[in-house]
């Protein structure tokens, strides 16, 4: 296996496109904040302007469809295929697996990269107190059918304090699936996070205890597997992707983010209005990016620095990495 850290680049860009934050479950980690979201579901008109004004670097754009719920969006078929048009360099749906309008069968494994499932704990008992009664079995069978239609399936784990203890049970799980990218993902403090009553974010032991080992277990079975730097090594340099890279988190009431820890508050860089993409005035998150703090990432620091540890004279035990930055596992037969 090769495993690596992924540096930003400036070649290449993301866009999470959310289209709706309609959602059929209630997830308690979910970062949705329809305060500073919205409400509205775009029409596919809106959709196909709003991605025209990312299509000069569509080519270079992994372009990732995210809700709410997406498949709740009676077009997002037809935006898949404006999407394709448009020549993105990958195309990504992310789903709860309940699938709805027969999006399976509007749209072919040719039209679109992955779609990826979100499972938050290896049995029902877990998954579903996080995610809702039902949901685990529902995934298991949108994947079963995904694969079925030949498209290619990737599988996203949120860890918490609530379910960071099942995720060492995940390799058995997914050994027969049929999965090829395995996504983990460190709970982010925003949208219902942000109120929950016990803490949810997981400690730099626990995390180091269990995420890298997982990780090697699950890539051991041909699966790609990606998950967050989190906690920097001390020779490591902490490096913010707002700097670095072109990151774009777009959401229905127009508001365009680069930091996903912003989106609980009104920082966004940019704003569409009247399918324009403009930028918004300062004080906002792109200003922030360019501090240099001992702590590492300064928008954990600002938003949720639950997980800084300080010693006896007040310095920060261990920094935080910028969100953005990740771990790559890649299968033996892959790396070669």
């Amino acid at each position: 296996m090769q495993k690596q850290t992924v540096a930003f680049s400036r070649d290449s860009s993301n866009l999470f496109f959310h289209i709706l934050t309609r959602c059929n479950l209630s997830c308690t980690h979910c970062y949705i904040n329809k305060d500073q979201h919205g409400t509205r579901t775009l029409d596919i008109r809106t959709i196909e302007s709003w991605l025209s004004l990312f299509s000069e670097k569509a080519s270079s754009t992994n372009l990732i469809y995210l809700g709410g719920e997406p498949t709740l969006h009676p077009d997002l078929a037809l935006a898949v295929k404006v999407s394709k048009k448009l020549g993105f360099k990958s195309i990504t749906i992310d789903t709860n697996g309940y699938l709805f309008h027969d999006i399976l069968d509007r749209i072919s494994n040719d039209d679109i990269d992955y779609l990826s499932f979100s499972l938050d704990g290896a049995t029902p008992g877990i998954n579903d107190a996080v995610r809702g009664k039902g949901s685990y079995d529902k995934v298991l069978e949108g994947i079963e059918k995904a694969v079925s239609k030949g498209f290619s399936c990737s599988m996203i784990y949120t860890v918490s304090e609530q379910n960071l203890h099942e995720l060492k049970r995940m390799p058995e799980l997914v050994r027969n699936l049929g999965i090829k990218r395995f996504f983990i993902q460190v709970i982010g403090i925003r949208g219902a996070s942000s109120k929950a009553e016990h803490p949810l974010q997981v400690s730099r032991k626990a995390w180091l205890g269990t995420i890298p080992e997982t990780a090697e277990k699950i890539a051991g079975q041909g699966i790609i597997v990606t998950y967050p730097k989190v906690f920097l090594d001390p020779d490591e340099i902490f490096e913010c992707a707002g700097n670095v890279a072109e990151n774009f988190f777009v959401f229905p009431n127009g508001r365009v983010y680069q930091c996903p820890i912003c989106e609980d508050f009104p920082l966004h860089s940019y704003e569409i209005r009247q399918n324009r993409l403009v930028p918004m005035p300062r004080l906002n998150e792109k200003d922030l990016f360019a501090l240099n703090i001992p702590e590492g990432c300064v928008m954990n620091k600002l938003l949720q620095s639950q997980n800084l540890v300080y010693d006896t004279g007040g310095r920060p035990e261990h920094r935080i990495a910028c969100c953005m930055l990740k771990e790559e596992i890649m299968p033996s037969r892959m790396a070669l």
